[in-house]
Formats: C-alpha cells, sequence, structure tokens
C-alpha cells in the first residue's frame, strides 16, 4: 500500500531561502514519519548554492523540488498588470492549483515559520467544499485601524480575514471557482496596497473559509491567545523576526531549528549586523502601514467604494441605512419603504374562507407562487444549497408556530421548500404578513400576498381580533403559522435582531411548540442585477421549543422568545464563526 503523499510550497528568493531551510528543518522534525511529503521552493532565482543546503535536507520521507515560476508568469503576462510581480514571491501561492492540476489540494506556508506541530495533521483537516483552511489574522483583529481597513475597504469582517501566511488550499475548488481568473480580475480593478496579496485572497475567499485553530499560525503580534508550548506553528509576521531582534518573541523557538541548519551561522550574522538605524526604519515602517491603512479609509475610490458605484444605488443606501439603524438600536423598523397602508376594516377579509371562488383562487396562487419561486431556482435568484434538521419539522403531530429570520422577500420561498421537504402533508403552511403587504400590492404579489394561505395583521381593533381568532384556529386545527418575530425585514442582514413576542404570545395560547428556523447565507460566484453577489441559503430547522408550563403566563412567553433568539444566536456564530455583537450605541 502507497504511502499518501503530501504536497507543501514555500515561495521565496535567494536572500530568503536560508529561513526556508529552518522552516523545512522543524517541518521534518515535527512530521509524521507514515506519509511523504514533497517540498516544493517556487522562485524566479535561486542560486545553485542555496538550491544545495535544502537537497541536502532530503531523506526517505522528504523530497524538495525547486521550480522557477519564471515560464509560468510570462505564459500570462497578458493578462496581469504591468507590476512587478516576479519579485513578489507571495503572490505565487494563488498560481498552485493551475501549475499543479495533479493535485486535490496543497499546503502553502511561508518561510518566516517554524513547524511545531505534525503538519500532516494540518494537512488531514476537512475543509468540504471550502476554498481554504486557514486561521484569523490577529492584526486585524487586535489593532482598529486594520480591522476598519478590512472592512471599509476590502470588504471583508475583520472577524474573518485570515492571514496567508499557511494555508490548506483546495486546489479542485480554486480550479472549479476560477480563483486565479478572479485573482487577475481583481489585480487590474484595484491596487490593494496593506497586505496585498492576502486582501485579493481574504476577497475571492469571503464565505468560503474553514477556520482552523489559531495555534496552526501563532502570530508575534499583540496579545498571545494561548501559552507557547501549545503554539503548532509560530509565524514571525511584519518586522518580528528573530533573526533582526534577540527579544523578538519566540526567538528561542526559531533559534533551536535555526541551529540544526548549515546556515545558522549565515543568520547570525543578520541578528550581529542589524543597526539602531535599521530598527528606526521598521518603527518607521510599521506607523506607514497604518498611516496607508487609514488613507485608504479615506479614499473616495477605494475598492468598496468603486464596487458600491457599480451597485444598484437603491440597494447601496438600504446597506448604509440598516448600519444606521443598528447603531441607533432600531432593530424592529423597516429599512424600505413599503407601499401606503391602508388600514384593513373587518368586512374587508374573511381569513379562512370555505367558499368555492376563495378555494379557487387560493389554488391558483398557491400554484403560481410554486411557479415563481422554481423560476427564481431555475435562474439562480434564489439558491438553497442546504436544508438542515428537517426531521425536527417532520416529527411533529401538531401545529406549531415556526418562526424565521427576515432578510428578503423570497425567504418565505426557502421556508415553504423547507416545509415541503419535511413532507408534512396533512398541515398547512400559513404565514403572517403585514397588513400593507395584503391592502396594498398591486399585480402578481398582491394577488399572492391576499391569497396564498396568508394572515395580514391588522391595525384596526376588530379586525385584529378576527386575525388572532384565525390564528388561533390555524394552531389548532394541526397547522403551521410562519411568523417573522424581528418584526422588521433588512435586506440581506445575517445578524439574529431582537425577537417580539407575538408569535410566543401565539405558541403559549395554543399550547403549540415553536420551530425555530435561521436561514444563513454566503456569497455565490453569481452577480445579480444589483451588482451583488446573489447569496446560497443554508436552512437551519431547529428542534421544537416548548412552553415551560411552570412559569406565569407572560414569562413563559418570554422565555420562549429567550431560547428561540438564544438558538439563532448559536447559529449565527457556529455558521460565520464569529461571535454576534451590535454597533448599538446606546
Amino acid at each position: 500500500m502507497s504511502r499518501k503523499e503530501i504536497p507543501i510550497f514555500f515561495a521565496c528568493d535567494d536572500n530568503f531561502v536560508k529561513f526556508t531551510a529552518v522552516s523545512l528543518c522543524s517541518i521534518k522534525e515535527n512530521a509524521n514519519r507514515d506519509h511523504d511529503y514533497k517540498i516544493y521552493v517556487l522562485h524566479t532565482g535561486i542560486t545553485e548554492k542555496m538550491m544545495n543546503v535544502l537537497y541536502d535536507m532530503q531523506d526517505e520521507n522528504f523530497t524538495v523540488v525547486f521550480r522557477d515560476v519564471t515560464d509560468y508568469l510570462e505564459s500570462i503576462a497578458e493578462k496581469l498588470p504591468i507590476r512587478d510581480y516576479y519579485s513578489k514571491t507571495t503572490y505565487f501561492r494563488i498560481f498552485i492549483a493551475e501549475m499543479y492540476p495533479e493535485y486535490d489540494k496543497a499546503i502553502y506556508i511561508d518561510s518566516d515559520t517554524v513547524v511545531c506541530g505534525d503538519i500532516s495533521e494540518f494537512y488531514n483537516t476537512d475543509i468540504g467544499d471550502c476554498y481554504i483552511g486557514a486561521c484569523r489574522e490577529q492584526v486585524m483583529l487586535q489593532t482598529k485601524e486594520f480591522g476598519d481597513y478590512v472592512e471599509k475597504v476590502v470588504g471583508v469582517d475583520r472577524h474573518n480575514f485570515f492571514n496567508a501566511g499557511i494555508l490548506l488550499i483546495n486546489c479542485d475548488e480554486f480550479r472549479t471557482h476560477f480563483v486565479l481568473d478572479k485573482f487577475i480580475h481583481y489585480l487590474n480593478m484595484y491596487n490593494f496596497a496593506v497586505t496585498q496579496d492576502e486582501d485579493y485572497l481574504n476577497l475571492i475567499c469571503k464565505d468560503r473559509v474553514c477556520w482552523i485553530d489559531s495555534r496552526w499560525n501563532t502570530e508575534t503580534y499583540g496579545e498571545e491567545l494561548f501559552p507557547p508550548e501549545e503554539a503548532k506553528m509560530i509565524h514571525y509576521i511584519m518586522v518580528n523576526k528573530p533573526w533582526h531582534y534577540a527579544d523578538c518573541r519566540y526567538s528561542d523557538v526559531f533559534w533551536k531549528y535555526a541551529e540544526k541548519t548549515v546556515v545558522c551561522g549565515e543568520i547570525k550574522a543578520l541578528i550581529d549586523g542589524y543597526t539602531e538605524e535599521d530598527r528606526e526604519k521598521d518603527r518607521e515602517s510599521s506607523k506607514r502601514l497604518v498611516k496607508l491603512a487609514l488613507s485608504e479609509i479615506e479614499r473616495e475610490d477605494n475598492f468598496m467604494q468603486r464596487q458600491n458605484a457599480e451597485r444598484d444605488p437603491g440597494r447601496v443606501a438600504i446597506l448604509k441605512k440598516i448600519e444606521e439603524y443598528e447603531k441607533a438600536g432600531r432593530f424592529s423598523e423597516d429599512v424600505e419603504d413599503d407601499p401606503p397602508t391602508k388600514p384593513l376594516l373587518p368586512d374587508d377579509i374573511n381569513y379562512l374562507p370555505k367558499d368555492p371562488v376563495s378555494a379557487a383562487k387560493t389554488k391558483l396562487a398557491f400554484t403560481a407562487a410554486r411557479r415563481f419561486a422554481d423560476k427564481l431556482i431555475a435562474d439562480k435568484k434564489l439558491i438553497i444549497k442546504e436544508i438542515r434538521g428537517v426531521e425536527n419539522l417532520s416529527a411533529l403531530h401538531t401545529g406549531a408556530v415556526i418562526t424565521c429570520n427576515h432578510f428578503n422577500a423570497f425567504d418565505s420561498f426557502a421556508v415553504q421548500i423547507a416545509y415541503e421537504a419535511a413532507e408534512q402533508k396533512k398541515r398547512r403552511l400559513y404565514r403572517v404578513i403585514r397588513e400593507g403587504n395584503y391592502t396594498s400590492f398591486p399585480g402578481f404579489y398582491g394577488f399572492l400576498m391576499r391569497n396564498c394561505y396568508t394572515l395580514p395583521l391588522a391595525s384596526n381593533h376588530k379586525t385584529l381580533k378576527k386575525f388572532m381568532e384565525a390564528a388561533d384556529t390555524v394552531l389548532k386545527r394541526g397547522h403551521f403559522l410562519l411568523i417573522y418575530p424581528e418584526q422588521s425585514m433588512w435586506w440581506n442582514y445575517r445578524k439574529p435582531k431582537p425577537l417580539k413576542n407575538g408569535a410566543f404570545i401565539f405558541a403559549c395560547r395554543n399550547n403549540v411548540p415553536v420551530v425555530p428556523i435561521f436561514i444563513t447565507m454566503k456569497d455565490s460566484d453569481i452577480v445579480g442585477e444589483d451588482g451583488f453577489f446573489v447569496q446560497e441559503y443554508t436552512i437551519h430547522i431547529e428542534k421544537p421549543i416548548t412552553q415551560d408550563r411552570t412559569l406565569p403566563y407572560s414569562k413563559a412567553v418570554r422565555q420562549m422568545a429567550d431560547e428561540n433568539y438564544e438558538v439563532w444566536k448559536q447559529i449565527y456564530e457556529r455558521e460565520y464563526n464569529i461571535p454576534l455583537f451590535y454597533t448599538t450605541e446606546t
């Protein structure tokens, strides 16, 4: 039985290859010898002398291959903007998947690293269909200026920005989703100046990152996250180099491996020759990087500003309004202008009609809505990637209140599809809608709003009483009632908003469970007509929440609401891999 081959890529020049030797030494010492390792060094000019340093480190498990990428770069030169990418070796990692089609995944690692753990453990991480496996960039998390930069310029949440110093590259996904072509597109479009290739990679891989334990990228920066002995890889980032500073954090670990290489003397000469003037240049360099980040934020034509200029201005304005409303804590208010609301009077509606004409309208509306949803799916305007927890809905033998986060006019179609997947054929799904949606929407949408198993919430007291009776009847008959307890719809807003009591009052009044549904989103590869990426939905159907009968009624209602919110919060934090927080200033 042949042993697994693990491909590991470095990219460096002749001056930096000595540090590659140190990193390789650490990898060899800690790697599982049940595997074979092929070490590739991508470059555009390394001397034979320095190549021999790494060749001499080969053994029965480790093979070293040098690959001059000059020819490859020249083959795609016409696609690249006129900039000197031959000298920017860190960009080479983006070419790995295309240059080596025989690999389905590969490791890329910077040379300013030492690996204290078994690198095969990192390689064997299951990253599914994510583009990469990576660790969070602490510089963005721990320094406000850089965090603001990646959010306001690159368009990536500071909690979801990765450091590209060690990557588990899903080569199959890179090729399938044309990551190299996207890189070249953005390269021609905008010059990211702060972290350069890391900015491009984070932009392209947004929502497609499998987050790996930060011990695999322990950065010599800011606050320590865990004891140094737990580090599986140490990354000497920015100016924090042990060959320049004797007091560099974790320098003892670096020298432990450096002293086992033939280039140790050459590296020690660097620290001996590093002057105070050099250190002052480092300090100035660090200050300039912060200033650069701030200047990029202030640029009127920075990347995000350019993106927004090409997008639907109405949608851009809505996102700005959402940002303002979150800061003000106005979570229950809509950010989009609905048609003027006409009060719904008691004689204007029969909530649960039984006459043949109404039944025919309902059947027609439902059929039209299903065809409309199918067309959205076929046209990739509605993308449902996965439905999880359908058994939680299938197992119900009573009526139930279904709650869902509200972020799109079409999200009820996603809930309908989840309901159909549960095969609850004896139960219908009714939807509580806003009064204005029922009374004021014209045309096709108005027809659906008025006839497709909808219960409009009325402002008139007598009509509201009829609404309450109808909702109670639906639940007592064993049907499902979809209610959006956030009360407002914020377009593509991913966080759960505070919940109102209404849905849980109905659950307690009728002694039925609440089934929390939370829909998470990812950018797809498809750009919609509004200039934004169409979202891929994952529908999470969670276990039913039941009323605590030992509590007073009002507390039981709030208990169900709080439990629902906590369920949503856990899904949000698990799926997006970030803590839930709001920018609310009050």
